[in-house]
């Protein structure tokens, strides 16, 4: 009997940085199933964000021991996501256009990541409200604002992202 492989024999393995696309929306009404009006409406990110933390979804487990043996199995429990942002480098004329501006605090919408970019067709969207929008001083370093986001329900991940 020959073992399946996991993936194909050959997988195209890529970096991020490049491809990777990050969207806001302001409105997704299914988040599994975007429109692309509701993506061509929102704004892209990518080429502004500096750095990012978080955007993944863990879940508890829950021990269920019984009597009829000293294991304690597990099962899957709450889900929950990671405390995210993005920082992002600030506008100096902090303009309409300035991250500043588009995402100020309690702003809600929909985050859309694109891992290998929209065209890859794949991604996940996050439906956010944003905590904080800070800058960030440095001497030594340009100035960049981090937003932080309260993700608000479960994210919808690998959902298939339209084309036209």
């Amino acid at each position: 009997m020959a073992i399946t492989p996991v993936q194909p024999a050959s997988i195209t393995r890529y970096f991020g940085v490049g491809t990777s696309q990050v969207l806001f929306c302001t409105s997704i009404a299914s988040p599994a199933a975007p429109t692309f009006a509701e993506l061509d409406a929102g704004t892209e990110l990518t080429r502004d964000i500096n750095d990012l933390s978080g955007w993944t979804t863990s879940s508890e487990f829950i021990d269920v021991p019984d009597m009829k043996t000293r294991y304690t199995g597990k099962i899957p429990g709450r889900i929950s996501s990671e405390d995210s942002s993005f920082t992002f480098y600030n506008d100096e004329d902090q303009g309409a256009g300035d991250v500043g501006a588009l995402l100020p605090r309690d702003t809600e919408g929909y985050i859309v990541i694109a891992d290998g970019g929209l065209a890859s067709g794949i991604g996940d969207v996050f439906h956010v409200k944003v905590g904080s929008n800070s800058m960030v001083r440095s001497l030594d370093d340009a100035v960049k604002r981090m937003v932080s986001f309260a993700i608000l329900d479960e994210p919808s991940e690998g959902v298939t992202l339209p084309q036209s």
